[in-house]
């Protein structure tokens, strides 16, 4: 295409504003040269991918486009900023773009927005700068709409609006929704209700305010597996999403992500100043649960062997209305444990105790251990009874018993065991998904919300270990596996 063919009704014929129209990576050059350098890859890489995501070119592995961006930088690196030029580009593109903008509070929410249109409406005073206004002259904020967190472009009744994570943004939708840096500290990383309440705000509100076919920004560095970007995920629509992620610090290649911003030196600084797990989250884009995580790698088969010396379960009931039911059966052969089912559950116990019976029933267990503590030996009783009221079977020898020893020495001591001798299906993660949060994100510091998950691993761990009255062989088939 020849730039003649590029010029405007509006008149303009310079071939640099020409090209910054069409390139949003030229528009940041020609905006911000001392910052946008071609020297900066990743701002470069950037800036490309959030173009491909807007003209539909950013394409999944069925052709499709996507239309959710995740962008996991570090600090500094520009990633905000960034973010507020290519909303004034897309505004310069198509007028009638809707554009809702969330920050971590109202103060940074109003400074975001008042950058994109302070920009638009900007007058030039330096003949050697360029602005908005030289690239996209027919662009301006309407007459009289002087609010920081919401105004329009002219000629629209709506254009943009910030708000701070969890305010109000209703009575409006839009085109594209942006979330930028909704975690203010390592505090509220660590803060299971401030976590649970921004997903409930994303998925109850701001969902509903993005059109059909509206695109979605995510700009956050990573704390925590239960993040908003950890849960998104970890959800059904994880597949949806583009990652843009870069560490501060590649250790392949012993380079920085950009040494203009942030040089080796700095980095070193900072990491020896800083906790390894909070340097980590912030500039390797590492969750810091996962640091701190007790289970660092579990085992998986693929298919199960053709029999096992025995099959036994490991019941741990819930101990106060806000704790998990967790029961596992597995088999065992040659010291070693393949997971058959997990029950993993805040449910009453009058729906937990069926789902136990029917767990026990269909994998076989030969010994069901059942911990008596709390409430455990009534429902022990009530699911022996089950299997034969329903099942019409006493194979399983239900038997409960009293756990007096310490818990959090007890999982610690037996991890090792844990991660090396208990064998998880391949697809655990999406089947069990709960159980799998549990242990995945588990700290070993034992600042831990729920321990129900370890809790019962350990207790199976620790019951393999031990001889078995009821051991004997049986065959994958007679599992129905």
């Amino acid at each position: 295409m020849k730039l003649n063919d590029l010029i405007a009704p509006d008149g303009v014929t310079d071939p640099r504003y020409l090209k910054a129209r069409q390139s949003f990576w030229e528009y940041c050059k020609l905006r911000n040269p001392k910052f946008y350098k071609d020297s900066r890859r990743h701002l470069n890489e950037l800036a490309t991918t959030l173009q491909a995501l807007y003209e539909g070119k950013l394409l999944k592995a069925d052709g499709t486009p996507y239309k959710k961006l995740m962008i996991n930088i570090p600090p500094r690196h520009g990633k905000s900023y960034i973010l507020t030029m290519f909303c004034e580009w897309a505004f310069g593109r198509n007028n009638e773009t809707r554009i809702i903008s969330v920050s971590y509070n109202e103060t940074l929410a109003s400074r975001f927005a008042k950058g994109v249109r302070d920009d638009i409406t900007a007058t030039k005073l330096d003949p050697k700068w360029t602005i908005f206004s030289d690239i996209f002259p027919a662009t301006k904020v309407k007459y009289g709409d002087a609010s920081t967190q919401i105004w329009s472009l002219e000629g629209q009744f709506f254009s943009y609006l910030a708000a701070g994570f969890g305010g109000t943004i209703t009575g409006v939708g839009c085109s594209m929704g942006i979330i930028d840096d909704p975690i203010k500290n390592d505090m509220e990383a660590f803060n299971d209700r401030v976590l649970d309440d921004q997903w409930s705000w994303y998925t109850d509100t701001f969902l509903s305010r993005v059109e059909e076919g509206g695109l979605q920004i995510v700009n956050m560095t990573r704390w925590s597996t239960k993040d908003l970007c950890g849960r998104l995920l970890d959800s059904e629509d994880a597949a949806e999403w583009y990652i843009f992620m870069r560490p501060a610090y590649d250790e392949g290649t012993d380079t920085m992500l950009c040494a203009e911003l942030l040089s080796r030196e700095r980095y070193q600084q900072i990491c020896g100043l800083t906790s390894s797990a909070i340097a980590a989250a912030n500039y390797q884009q590492e969750p810091v649960d996962i640091q701190g995580r007790l289970y660092t790698q579990l085992s998986t088969y693929d298919k199960l062997p053709d029999k096992f010396e025995r099959i036994i379960s490991y019941t741990d009931t819930a101990d106060t209305g806000s704790d998990y039911l967790c029961s596992i059966s597995a088999g065992i052969l040659d010291g070693r444990a393949y997971v058959l089912d997990i029950v993993y559950t805040d449910a009453p116990m009058e729906v937990t105790e069926p789902l136990v019976a029917n767990q026990l029933y269909s994998t076989h267990v030969a010994t069901a251990h059942i911990e008596s503590n709390n409430g455990g030996r009534g429902f022990a009783r009530n699911v022996e009874r089950m299997l034969w009221d329903k099942y019409r079977t006493r194979r399983t020898y239900v038997a409960w018993f009293s756990q007096t020893a310490n818990k959090q020495a007890r999982i610690l001591s037996n991890s090792t065991f844990v991660m090396a001798n208990i064998i998880y299906p391949a697809d655990w993660m999406s089947r069990w998904k709960d159980y799998a949060r549990a242990m995945l994100t588990y700290q070993a510091s034992g600042k831990n919300k729920h321990d129900d998950a370890a809790d019962a691993t350990t207790g199976l761990a620790e019951k393999m270990q031990t001889g078995n009255r009821r051991a004997r062989s049986i065959s994958k088939s007679a599992l129905g596996f």
